[in-house]
């Protein structure tokens, strides 16, 4: 009896949210992999997502580097951040992280209000790269801790944001609701001259039942009644913002000023409404993720092209639920795979609700790296080994699969 062993094996993962990257886990799905067939082809592809992780995985595909530099953190107090200068076909282009300098892991547990919280350190980065000379810079939106409508950043870049008495506002989403006026005499004089593209999940809109901050508020630590404060002071911020566009000049690469729906167009809500900020300022484009990250001007290995050569697809991320159908990692992949015929597993954290909707996209099975209880932090620490682990569990299921199959058409042609 002979059985079909993968020849040659696809890992193409995201990062674990405030746990491990992209290149950490892909590693760490390979490793599980060989555990089971020594001698496969791996061929390891971390997905850059726009959050955790994006500008560094950038840089190294590219020959590029990664910049550091001090910038104000999401509750006001200095972070080491970094972005990206790129190298090759991609120079002159530089990636800016907004989790580098405004993500949630950067917001102590006991300080988690997205009402308070702020993307000046962004707006710092974007001003750093664009005196660096860059020419495009591209913003990858994911895994915030701020939903403050990009006031923070367009502050940073010498926007000033004022009450009806003419003074500055505090930095915080909540204060948004007494914005009166936006100064931009000020503003740092490249930041309409350079294209700015926003790489984010187009499903994120501003305002409304599905707005930023009914959608991510809790998860970013709004009580209910803060959720409310927060969803009319950016309903109020995206009016004050349609009012400012009219009499902006169109910046390279902005789409015009009355084709953008700044309370419900794709990508507006993206990091906290950092979309729909920046698209009104200063032009930026707001473009699905994965179009602009794997783009090959970005990107010079061709994704499709190792799906193509598969014979399975591995895919993972922090939790598999009813939100990785709406643009997430796993969902792309699968898409991608469907097309080109290949099977693709998922690997995740953890499974939540609506984990069996994902069967749907294309992902023909999925597992949690989870097998018995254990606290967050636990399985954070132990991250690297729960998913060589579970890439080793669900090897040997599919190679038993595998053999079911072969034993199954034997006594067929018996």
């Amino acid at each position: 009896m002979s059985i079909h062993i993968p020849q040659r094996i696809l890992v193409a993962p995201s990062g674990f949210k405030e746990s491990l990257g992209a290149d950490a886990v892909a590693a760490a799905i390979a490793a599980g992999i060989r555990r089971v067939i020594p001698g496969v082809q791996v061929d390891e592809y971390p997905v850059p997502d726009g959050g955790e992780g994006t500008a560094e995985v950038l840089a190294t595909t590219t020959g590029g580097e990664l910049v550091p530099a001090v910038v104000t953190g999401p509750v006001g107090r200095p972070v080491t951040a970094h972005w990206a200068r790129l190298g090759g076909a991609a120079r002159g282009t530089a990636v800016v992280e907004m989790a580098a300098a405004a993500g949630l892991r950067l917001v102590p547990r006991d300080q988690r209000d997205p009402g308070a919280t702020t993307t000046a350190g962004v707006g710092e980065l974007i001003a750093a790269a664009l005196d660096d000379g860059a020419t495009r810079v591209i913003v990858g939106c994911g895994d915030s801790g701020t939903s403050d409508g990009g006031a923070g950043a367009l502050r940073a870049l010498g926007v000033r944001i004022l009450d009806a008495d003419g003074s500055e506002l505090p930095d915080g989403g909540a204060h948004l609701a007494r914005a009166a006026r936006i100064d931009l005499s000020g503003l740092h004089p490249r930041a309409r001259e350079a294209e700015i593209v926003l790489a984010c999940n187009t499903h994120n809109v501003l305002c409304g039942p599905r707005g930023v901050a009914r959608v991510f508020g809790p998860q970013k630590g709004a009580s209910p009644a803060q959720v409310e404060e927060l969803s009319a002071a950016l309903e109020h911020w995206a009016e004050l913002l349609a009012r400012t566009m009219p009499a902006l000049p169109l910046a390279p690469g902005g789409a015009p000023a009355p084709e953008l729906d700044l309370r419900t167009g794709p990508g507006t809500g993206a990091s906290g409404g950092l979309g729909a900020g920046l698209a009104a300022v200063l032009g930026a484009r707001l473009a699905p993720r994965f179009e602009v990250l794997l783009d090959p001007s970005v990107a010079p290995v061709c994704l499709d092209a190792l799906i193509a050569e598969a014979d399975l697809v591995i895919t993972a991320e922090g939790a598999i639920d009813f939100q990785t159908p709406r643009g997430k990692v796993p969902a792309e992949i699968a898409l991608r795979a469907r097309t080109a015929g290949v099977p693709v597993l998922g690997i995740a954290g953890s499974l939540g609700a609506g984990a069996p909707d994902v069967h749907d996209i294309g992902i023909g099975a999925i597992a949690s790296i989870l097998t018995v209880p254990m606290e967050l932090e636990q399985a954070v620490d132990q991250g690297e080994a729960l998913l060589r682990d579970a890439a080793e569990r669900s090897m040997r299921m599919i190679l038993l699969g595998s053999a079911l199959s072969a034993r199954g058409a034997q006594q067929l042609a018996a």
